[in-house]
């Protein structure tokens, strides 16, 4: 049941970023300069623990999961940037596409370091 979940709620989130990658443009003021690289930031975070969520249930290797999990962002990010070339008034930005596997690796970073963490207080 746990995997169903999961493959729903990294569905779901894809598909909003999808949506939200269609629009001409996103209601969210611009307070400064390149803002919207904190967005990417923030929404492939997300992703990068909803990945992990998912390819975690069908391997225990950490590594690996990490790797997948971390490629499948950054793949996205690649596929969400190409698709918002053919959208009227945006375009495909590098940046964008770093700040998106940026954000995915400090996710997966985040985790890691929280499962060792988890780990060294139940050893003490």
């Amino acid at each position: 049941m746990l995997k169903i979940i999961n493959v729903t709620f990294l569905t779901i989130y894809c598909s909003l970023i999808f949506w939200l990658s269609s629009q001409s443009a996103l209601p969210t003021p611009m307070l400064f300069e390149h803002q919207d690289k904190l967005h990417h930031l923030g929404a492939y975070f997300i992703m990068g623990v909803l990945a992990w969520r998912f390819f975690n249930d069908y391997t225990q290797n950490q590594k690996s999961v990490f790797m997948m999990s971390l490629f499948f962002c950054s793949l996205y990010g690649i596929s969400d940037e190409i698709h918002q070339s053919y959208v009227p008034d945006r375009d495909a930005d590098v940046f964008d596409w770093l700040a998106d596997t940026l954000g995915a690796f400090i996710a997966l970073i985040t985790i890691q370091l929280l499962k060792r963490s988890s780990v060294e207080r139940q050893a003490s």
